[in-house]
């Protein structure tokens, strides 16, 4: 093994050599270096030119190149103009009373009458319900005016939209009942019905749903991410959100919930841009940390709180080229991107801690005695000292970062690939603008002036109690109790067991992580969403996601025309099994259906003749008459459902409108969230569904607006363990050439595996499934975790003598106090962020105490056992212990 040891040797030499050089350069220019730092920020800053941001689920999470996204094109190819849908559940104010008063109703009419007449305005023009609508017609009695020729849906239909017609009904109970005859529809319509005799005589709630044109391409859409649709928008708030929040005042014998379509944006923004605080508490946390634990508490001789602030600068520069220098690289900005700076946050200060507990070390004599060049060697030193750990994790948090920069998630390839930049500014920054900062501040210290006015001196001296380089109280808690206390035997004994019996537990809740769609999580608990949401389950829990079937070919539509027609039957009695689709009585629209039904029914359309199955029997006749049918009252509710020809002379394609029943799940606290394994199986029984139908229909293709993201819950598990183990692999493959020691190599990448599969074994225990957010912190945790072994194992390494116990002593009162540091500095931001309302954050405040518990534990308790059992022999340039008189005492507490 001696080419082994003799490789080590040689990587630790070259990394330290190098890094000598750059800590002489800029400890001798050190305002030269922070200059030339800052103006590399500014620079890589312009990048902030190009900056895009992507905010559609579709481009995030959503594996490209899918099945789904071939539908959807195909489904937009056809049906371009889509809805945003605004919805309102009408209730009692009383809870659990009877919506169907004949009061309750009128207060309901007055308010869709609010809605529909009141005015928005955008860029000086004003807009009205009717001027937005998506029109339909059919919506009541005069198709082509007013209300009446937009797409709404509900009880109120049956009035016209009138109140008067209301008001003056003297039997409105049978006016009701007669807005559907066999009652499937009007029940969908109800919450809770309750029917007596074959008719409605009451119902908790009621919807009132809206359909508004999609203008966002009208709008000027940002192709790389930023959709708006400001005329809609508007309208949604000032006349749709603003009526439905004054209910209470205005109609207090009703209570509603509702939804807009800028409903999730503004609340998920909202609940991020509402934590902000936080973040900002957070910063200011670690900056106290920082100034307390760097230096004195109290500003004076021996304070360093200036430093404090230049550790926040770095990360500050390092963000700003990071992000710079991404979007220059055409990387977009995703909503999950604004964790990188707390993320930046805690692995800079930890590369400060390293540094700054190197350069205390190499002072071997008082401040007043050394002169510049002094400082500058001791500075190239400690740069010598550090510079080969700090390298040793940025490159395994760059490794771990890029290998997930190549994710088919883009969301999770984007981020990471932004993390991995800010993790090369943040090691060339933290190797000279923050260094050059500190040997500044070492010149202040010795020339007794203050700190923020370095210019004033103080007027006591502080030489007495300039002494040289004494350890700390936690370094001095590491050399007289920890150490000798896990390095005994029966430490040895417990921490192996301890640590063995946490693997179990982790392996188990790793083998039991779920994927889960979190949606719901991402709004906070008190919005108004939530709300709907959760009104939604309870009074419509059988109504699920809609999804369409796409039937193309005129020719091969006419020549399976009563099949199609008959297509109900193919969706019956599939509610409690996969595919869950909902039994069609309830949800479900096909103009073949309603064409055969309109002829069965002894309705003619002038200059069509009908055979024996009650369609035209010529394929021209049928298109003639599915295009009169679906121009007037009976068939506008089906005008969008087919799709002609540009001359009219053919029909390319028709849509079946169907929906699954709710696929959701309680979870163990009570929450209601969307079952993501059901829907999973929901997509792909469809799919085989309909492949299944052989030549009795046309060419089919199933459609829903979810499948693109549950593409993505198909294929995140995966991502997960597969980006994970590629991460450890290459992680331990940079460690063995940055640590230089085989044995040493193996025993840090075992030590970080079982890290993670704690974490995610204790993601299990506390409810963390697996999602979008929660993929994302797993791949911080193997930087993270990384972090805190490699700065033992390799202080290890540059530990001499024969006797690993004593040398495991050594590294852990060397770098034991600044691993702590890091760590303790990162949780504490973290423990702020507990009070968040956002589910990123809280989220993110969860699994990276996780990270940081279980990250040094492992880094100062189960690896400095492991190494004084299978570490190998030192560098050769590793410093021997002053005192070798200690030997026998701790060989006898590792013998004892």
């Amino acid at each position: 093994m001696g080419w082994v040891q003799n490789f080590g040797n040689a990587i630790e030499s070259f990394i330290a050599r190098n890094f000598l050089a750059v800590g002489t350069f800029v400890a001798r220019k050190p305002r030269i270096t922070i200059g030339i730092s800052i103006l590399i920020a500014i620079a890589c800053g312009g990048g902030f030119a190009t900056w895009t941001t992507e905010n559609r689920a579709d481009k995030l999470w959503v594996p490209q190149n899918t099945q789904a996204e071939t539908e959807t094109e195909l489904y937009q190819s056809y049906f371009s103009s889509s809805s945003r849908f605004n919805q309102i559940i009408v209730q009692a104010a009383q809870e659990g009373g009877n919506v169907l008063t004949k009061q309750r109703l009128i207060s309901a009419m007055n308010l869709h009458l609010q809605i529909e007449n009141k005015v928005s305005t955008y860029d000086d023009v004003d807009y009205t319900l009717v001027d937005l609508c998506t029109k339909a017609g059919g919506a009541c009695a005069n198709e082509f005016e007013g209300v009446c020729q937009c797409l709404l849906s509900s009880i109120l239909k049956v009035w016209d939209y009138d109140v008067s017609k209301l008001e003056n009904d003297a039997d409105y109970m049978a006016t009701l009942n007669s807005y559907d005859p066999e009652q499937g529809k009007l029940l969908s319509l109800l919450g809770k019905p309750v029917v007596e005799n074959g008719a409605v005589v009451s119902a908790e709630a009621f919807t009132i749903s809206y359909f508004i044109d999609d203008r966002t391409k009208e709008a000027g859409s940002d192709e790389k991410g930023s959709e708006e649709d400001p005329i809609n928008e508007a309208w949604e708030e000032t006349v749709f959100l603003n009526a439905t929040r004054s209910v209470e005042e205005s109609y207090p014998n009703l209570a509603v919930d509702y939804l807009s379509g800028r409903s999730f944006a503004d609340e998920f923004g909202g609940a991020i841009t509402g934590d902000l605080l936080l973040v900002q508490i957070s910063y200011i946390v670690v900056f106290v940390f920082l100034g307390a634990n760097l230096g004195k508490f109290i500003p004076g001789p021996e304070s360093r709180w200036t430093m404090s602030l230049a550790a926040l600068i770095l990360v500050g520069i390092s963000t700003v080229a990071s992000f710079g220098l991404s979007s220059l690289m055409g990387l977009f900005f995703g909503p999950v991107h604004s964790l990188l700076p707390f993320i930046l946050l805690g692995i800079g200060v930890d590369d400060a801690f390293v540094i700054v507990n190197a350069f205390n070390r190499e002072r071997k004599v008082p401040r007043k005695s050394e002169d510049n060049e002094a400082i500058t060697k001791r500075a190239a030193s400690a740069l010598a000292r550090a510079g080969a750990s700090i390298t040793v994790t940025s490159m395994t948090d760059l490794v771990a970062f890029g290998i997930s920069a190549s994710s088919s998630l883009p969301a999770l390839a984007s981020f990471c690939a932004y993390a991995a930049v800010g993790i090369v500014f943040l090691w060339a920054f933290a190797s000279t603008f923050f260094t050059a900062t500190l040997v500044l501040d070492e010149r202040r210290q010795r020339d007794n002036r203050r700190e923020c006015v370095c210019w004033m001196t103080r007027k006591k001296d502080n030489s007495d109690a300039d002494t040289k380089f004494e350890e700390s109280g936690v370094s001095k808690y590491f050399r007289n109790i920890h150490a000798p206390t896990i390095l005994s035997i029966p430490g040895k004994v417990a921490v192996l067991i301890a640590f063995g019996g946490l693997l179990g537990f982790g392996g188990y809740g790793a083998s039991n992580l779920s994927v889960e769609n979190t949606q719901r999580a991402f709004i906070p608990s008190d919005s108004y969403l939530t709300s709907y949401i959760n009104t939604a389950d309870s009074f419509y829990p059988t109504s699920g996601n809609t999804f369409y079937f796409i039937f193309e070919d005129g020719s091969e539509i006419y020549k399976n025309r009563v099949n199609l027609a008959n297509l109900y039957e193919e969706l019956e009695g599939k509610e409690s099994s996969p595919p869950y689709i909902a039994d069609p009585s309830s949800v479900y629209r096909n103009v073949m259906t309603g064409m055969r039904d309109y002829f069965q029914s002894g309705q003619t359309l002038t200059g069509i003749t009908t055979g024996e199955d009650f369609f035209p029997d010529t394929e021209a006749g049928f298109i003639a008459a599915m295009k009169s049918f679906a121009s007037f009252q009976t068939g506008s509710p089906y005008a969008s459902d087919v799709v002609f020809s540009a001359d009219n002379t053919m029909i390319e394609a028709i849509r079946v409108e169907s929906a699954y029943v709710s696929l959701t799940k309680e979870k163990a606290n009570g929450d209601i969230i969307d079952d993501a394994e059901k829907q999973i199986k929901a997509m792909d029984a469809t799919r085989e569904m309909t492949e299944s139908w052989g030549d009795d229909y046309p060419t089919v293709t199933t459609y829903s607006d979810v499948f693109i993201g549950v593409e993505g819950f198909k294929i995140i598990k995966r991502e997960l363990f597969t980006n994970v183990g590629l991460a450890l692999a290459a992680v331990a493959v940079i460690v063995f050439f940055t640590v230089a020691s085989p044995m040493t190599s193996i025993i840090i990448t075992l030590n970080v595996s079982a890290c993670i599969i704690e974490i995610l074994g204790f993601m299990y225990a506390l409810g963390i499934a697996i999602d979008s957010v929660s993929v994302i912190n797993i791949v911080l945790a193997v930087g993270l975790s990384i972090d805190y072994s490699a700065h033992v194992g390799h202080c290890f390494m540059t530990k001499g003598g024969s006797d690993k116990n004593r040398r495991v002593i050594e590294a852990l009162a060397d770098i034991g106090a600044a691993v702590l540091s890091g760590a303790t500095s990162t949780f504490l931001a973290v423990v702020v962020l507990l009070f968040s309302k956002s589910y990123v954050f809280t989220t993110l405040s969860k699994q990276f105490a996780l990270t940081v518990g279980l990250g040094v534990v492992h880094g100062l308790i189960l690896l400095p056992v492991l190494l004084s059992l299978f570490g190998p022999q030192a560098f050769d340039n590793a410093e021997m212990p002053e005192e070798e008189d200690d030997d026998d005492d701790l060989k006898l507490q590792a013998d004892a």
